[in-house]
């Protein structure tokens, strides 16, 4: 089967500074893939660039058998973004955010309405659409971030440290409904330093480190999240404190 992210010799840098060097790596549809590593590792980067929003200085990506170089918008409308900033607006109300986004996405209002009053169901909101997001808490923000980003049916779901302020009761609630929200067939990829919680939900597991992919295996292959905690010490080559990572 044809994976449906395909990045090749995938390579950026900041003038003298290599933030990306050489990246091989294919993605299947439908896995959930968790990627790890220090600050400056390359992770936003990497995804930065598989969104289009960010160019390789080298390299290919393919999105669905889509060049991003030779058609960009047509891989925008493949994904969706999830990250410890919502991107919602707290002056308007929880339908409001997400039909402003829907007008964004080009949907038909008939469209529109039937899939913002099934995503705020989905993510438990549906009894306080009309509030403001202004007054909701920090978990509130992070499920409706949820279905804003499934508002267009992507096929890829991107994850930039999503438990980011969150408690551990609203990083439960978050995962139940990220898991229980779309297609079992979105392919989801989600950066985090949280390994216990990767481990439960992801397929396979990435350690990035100076610019590349080091470390790449099936969860099915690893024995447990506490040896892959050492797998990514030994790797990294830095002190848990340091990395932030005994915070999560």
């Amino acid at each position: 089967m044809d994976p449906i992210i395909s990045i090749t010799g995938l390579s950026k840098s900041f003038g003298m500074r290599r933030a990306l060097n050489d990246i091989d790596l294919k993605i299947q549809k439908g896995e959930f893939v968790a990627i790890f590593g220090p600050n400056g590792a390359g992770k936003t980067t990497l995804m930065k660039i598989i969104s289009t929003v960010t160019e390789p200085t080298r390299g290919s990506v393919s999105i669905d058998g889509i060049d991003s170089k030779k058609d960009p918008n047509g891989i925008r409308g493949m994904i969706g973004a999830i990250s410890h900033e919502t991107y919602l607006y707290d002056d308007l109300t929880a339908k409001e955010n997400l039909l402003f986004f829907s007008r964004i996405y080009g949907m038909e209002k008939s469209v529109m309405e039937e899939q913002v009053g099934k995503l705020l169901k989905n993510v438990k909101l549906y009894n306080r659409a009309d509030e403001r997001v202004g007054s909701f808490s920090r978990g509130m923000k992070q499920r409706l971030s949820i279905a804003r980003a499934l508002l267009h049916s992507p096929a890829i779901l991107l994850m930039d440290e999503p438990y980011t302020g969150l408690d551990q009761q609203a990083a439960e609630n978050f995962e139940r409904v990220l898991m229980n929200t779309g297609s079992s067939e979105v392919t989801r990829i989600m950066i985090t330093h949280n390994i216990e919680r990767a481990f439960e939900l992801c397929d396979r597991m990435l350690i990035m480190d100076r610019g590349e992919i080091r470390f790449d295996k099936m969860k099915k292959d690893i024995s447990s999240a506490p040896g892959f905690r050492q797998e990514y010490l030994s790797i990294v080559e830095r002190d848990i404190d340091e990395e932030g990572m005994s915070n999560y």
